[in-house]
């Protein structure tokens, strides 16, 4: 009995066994069919949708459509339905008609426009001389020596700047210009300009002369540096870099030739890391005045209204061209610029800071401010470029800031006033002067506040309405500005020649009575802040300016309406165009509101 009873229990748990293993595998069954089931029912439903034969099953344009569809108004389910089809349609035809707007002249540019372009982005590199030589052998001797250098070899600083490492110094040149003036007692040369990084440099470096349709270099040792600095100002500190003016003369073998580039090396035989063209315009007659302006720092400050009166003012007292340099603007400081570059009365030259000195946007802009005698050393490159660029094109080049003005007070402009000084100049010793300075008097921006605005100019002629000054100018010789005499200066600094050819930096003052420079300000220069109390104390009105008052509204006028300041410029009436307004009626100057 127990045997049997064994034998039962042990069939019962294998049954039980069973059964369980049996009701796992039916659950499995029954999901993979409900799966199967619901994928196949899936299937159906896509089926059932049917997509355009048009479409061709693309997914982004199925997506298209749609939202086409159901920005389609309905009107009921039948008509809804047919309207929705016409719509697609029509869409797909004119999707598959529709051509995207590529540029596509990038990729059929010819080789010659190429190279075009990288001479236009690198004026300062003689590519077109390099493209002419680069398969000739060009150097000196042998091929060891004084080899001209492929514009892939040079050693670019902050895109402006090219550069010469020595055994004691980093020199970041800038510039070079052929110098013939009749006062210079070193006969023909070219001079460099750019900085180095050390006081009174002592290493001796030597200048490689490239002429056109000549396989080897001229080499000559370089004659000076000339420091465009004075000590006393601070920053004579080794490791800085210091604005210099190089010298290498042209040996007279070469003189009746001007040299295409030079390159500057430390020892004769060495590949150039650099490679300047030589600049030299020469036209047959000279123009009357330039302004140079330092490089523009104005990258949010808004001040392009306040530009274009300046311009325009500059161009009615006789400037014939501004030339900018830019470090960085706000976009509408950016489309003035562009729009007087465009009609050929400016030139804008994009500028850098070289060696390791900040050019990011913003930070630059901090630098500048805090680091005050590192920002007055940079200024001086664009101010002895700028010089260097027009040595034989301007009779005479003023450097301005965009907040000054020259003002003629008996002459109508600059011609006059100059015809007027030079009798007067002569008169007290019978040479021409290197310069003719004009004393600063301040417009300072708050003086006005007082008296209120003037009802016939707009408020946005921040000259013409700002017509109170201090009664004082600055001390003779301080602060001054100058109409420069490109034939004798040598060396610029922003207030007066640092160095000239000839007799020697001599400057002529322009009477008070001739000329004033008039600077327009919120406030006196940082130098002047106790002496700024009393020019504000005591204000006078000078209405000078007004002598241009209808000419000069017109002519900011009609610049910021055609560049967009005022909105949208309504279309013209085809048979007779609409005329500009018509600047309000002139008051007395006691008429204020």
């Amino acid at each position: 009995v127990l045997v049997t009873l064994n034998v039962s229990v042990t069939f019962n748990k294998r049954v039980c066994l069973s059964c369980c293993r049996m009701g796992r595998l039916v659950r499995r069954c029954l999901a993979v069919l409900l799966v199967w089931g619901l994928v196949m029912l899936a299937v159906l439903q896509l089926r059932e949708g049917r997509v355009d034969p048009h479409v061709g099953g693309d997914p982004r344009s199925r997506l298209l459509l749609a939202k086409q569809v159901m920005s389609t108004p309905h009107t009921d389910a039948s008509s809804g339905a047919a309207q929705s089809s016409t719509t697609t349609s029509a869409t797909l035809e004119s999707l598959l008609g529709a051509e995207p707007f590529v540029d596509r002249n990038g990729s059929n540019r010819t080789q010659a426009e190429a190279e075009a372009e990288i001479a236009r982005t690198l004026p300062r590199v003689p590519v077109d001389f390099w493209l002419k030589n680069k398969n000739k052998p060009m150097f000196y001797k042998n091929e060891s020596c004084a080899k001209m250098p492929s514009i892939f070899e040079l050693e670019f600083n902050n895109v402006y700047w090219q550069t010469m490492h020595t055994t004691n110094g980093t020199f970041q040149l800038y510039g070079a210009y052929y110098d013939v003036r009749r006062f210079s007692r070193i006969g023909p040369a070219v001079r460099i300009l750019g900085m180095i990084n050390r006081i009174e440099p002592t290493v001796k470096t030597y200048c490689q002369f490239w002429f056109d349709g000549q396989k080897e270099p001229v080499l000559v040792k370089t004659m000076e540096y000339k420091y465009i600095w004075y000590k006393k100002w601070g920053n004579y500190k080794q490791g800085i870099y210091q604005p210099y003016l190089i010298a290498c003369q042209i040996p007279k073998s070469h003189h009746a030739k001007v040299p295409v580039s030079v390159s500057m090396v430390e020892r004769p035989c060495d590949t150039a890391t650099n490679h300047l063209r030589v600049l030299y315009d020469r036209p047959a007659t000279k123009k009357g005045f330039a302004v140079c302006v330092k490089g523009l720092d104005f990258l949010h400050e808004d001040l392009s209204v306040r530009l274009v009166e300046w311009i325009e003012l500059l161009g009615i007292l006789g400037a014939e061209k501004v030339f900018f340099y830019e470090l960085q603007v706000h976009p509408n400081i950016s489309k003035v610029l562009r729009h007087y570059e465009s009609l050929g009365r400016a030139s804008v030259t994009p500028l850098t800071l070289p060696g390791g000195q900040p050019n990011i946007p913003g930070f630059q802009h901090m630098y500048l401010v805090k680091k005050v005698n590192h920002k007055r050393q940079n200024e001086l490159i664009p101010y002895n470029d700028c010089l260097y660029k027009n040595l034989y094109t301007y009779e005479y080049i003023a450097l301005l800031d965009i907040d000054e003005v020259i003002m003629p007070l008996q002459a109508h402009g600059w011609r006059d006033l100059m015809d007027a000084v030079l009798p007067k100049a002569l008169a007290v010793k019978n040479e021409t002067r290197a310069s003719y300075n004009v004393r600063n008097v301040y417009f300072l921006d708050d003086l006005i506040h007082a008296h209120g605005w003037y009802k016939d100019i707009p408020k946005y002629m921040h000259m013409l309405q700002h017509v109170y000054r201090s009664k004082n100018f600055t001390k003779p010789n301080q602060y001054v500005k100058c109409f420069h005499n490109p034939e004798r200066a040598l060396t610029l600094h922003n207030h007066f020649p640092l160095s000239c050819l000839g007799s020697g930096c001599t400057s002529y003052p322009v009477d008070t009575t001739d000329a004033q420079l008039q600077h327009y300000r919120a406030d006196c220069v940082r130098t002047l802040k106790k002496t700024c109390v009393e020019y504000r104390q005591n204000s006078v009105a000078d209405t000078t300016i007004w002598k241009y008052k209808d000419q000069l509204i017109a002519r900011t006028t009609d610049t910021l309406r055609t560049l967009g300041f005022f909105g949208p410029v309504p279309p013209a009436a085809p048979a007779a165009p609409a005329a500009p307004a018509a600047p309000a009626a002139p008051v007395s100057s006691n008429e204020i509101s």
